[in-house]
């Protein structure tokens, strides 16, 4: 991340930390909000074990920008003076932006049937996304990929900052190389675990034995299993092939098998913190 969004998201944490780890300092900053009317009456904590609540943390930290900066001028913080400039603020709304389509994306990755497929197509369209952005952002200088950093902008009637635009571009940039650094983006040893029923024989990889190979031939010319997948799960249906098609079926299922995030880890361990408190 570019030193100045660096700089910029290391202090709004410390602001709302500040807010929320002092019970009295939450009591009286709900007290304000409520005089004054606010949509929200606190703002959200932000912890380093869940890093991706930034996108939640920053966009409650943006909409109560103006009640945070009166709370934190009464208490003659330090950060009081970040909160009325307008630059600090734009950056901001930028990363409220930017760590809220995070979330969604780490959202949309979640579940019990996840797949490396699934996911190599979510962080794909992200890396396009990406892409995307920058291209509007550096020939038209269109912000409304960014809707709360564009409406602050018009709002404000704030011209555009050189710094940030640039700031934005590098940032999106580094996140392009991150995604395809930890994300595999070639899947060409899936041997067609996806959709088998579209083999060819000769396109067929060499990495397969003989024998896979005509197991798969068998299989992707029965019609009624063409049918089946596109009932079942993609995991369920090469499980159920395991007794016919014994070494194809082995193959895709260590291909499907590890984990492709940590939703399983996650939601077992919660499961057994859940039990341990339910029956202690």
């Amino acid at each position: 991340m570019p030193v100045d969004l660096s700089s910029v998201l290391n202090e709004a944490v410390k602001g709302v930390n500040y807010l929320k780890s002092r019970a009295m300092n939450s009591r009286l900053f709900s007290i304000l909000c409520d005089e004054m009317g606010s949509e929200h009456r606190q703002l959200l904590l932000h912890t380093e074990i869940r890093w991706l609540s930034r996108g939640n943390v920053l966009k409650r930290l943006f909409e109560l920008r103006s009640e945070v900066q009166i709370f934190l001028s009464n208490c003659n913080h330090d950060l009081s003076n970040r909160f009325t400039d307008e630059v600090w603020l734009s950056r901001l709304a930028y990363l409220a932006d930017i760590f809220s389509r995070l979330n969604d994306i780490n959202i949309s990755l979640q579940g019990a049937h996840t797949t490396i497929f699934l996911v190599h197509d979510k962080v794909k369209s992200f890396i396009k996304k990406l892409a995307f952005f920058i291209n509007e952002i550096e020939r038209e200088r269109n912000f409304s990929v960014f809707p709360t950093l564009e409406t602050f902008l018009v709002e404000n009637e704030i011209p555009l900052n050189m710094a940030l635009m640039e700031n934005i571009k590098e940032h999106c940039m580094q996140l392009i190389l991150e995604f395809k650094k930890y994300f595999p983006q070639d899947l060409s040893a899936e041997f067609r675990i996806r959709d088998p029923f579209a083999v060819e024989a000769e396109l067929l990889l060499d990495s397969l034995t003989l024998r896979e190979k005509e197991e798969l031939i068998e299989l992707s010319c029965d019609s009624s299993l063409s049918q089946e997948l596109e009932k079942m799960v993609l995991a369920e249906f090469w499980m159920a092939r395991r007794t016919e098609y014994p070494l194809i079926a082995d193959k895709a299922v260590k291909f499907l098998l590890p984990f492709s995030t940590t939703y399983l880890c996650e939601s077992g361990f919660s499961s057994m913190v859940y039990l341990k408190n339910k029956f202690r």
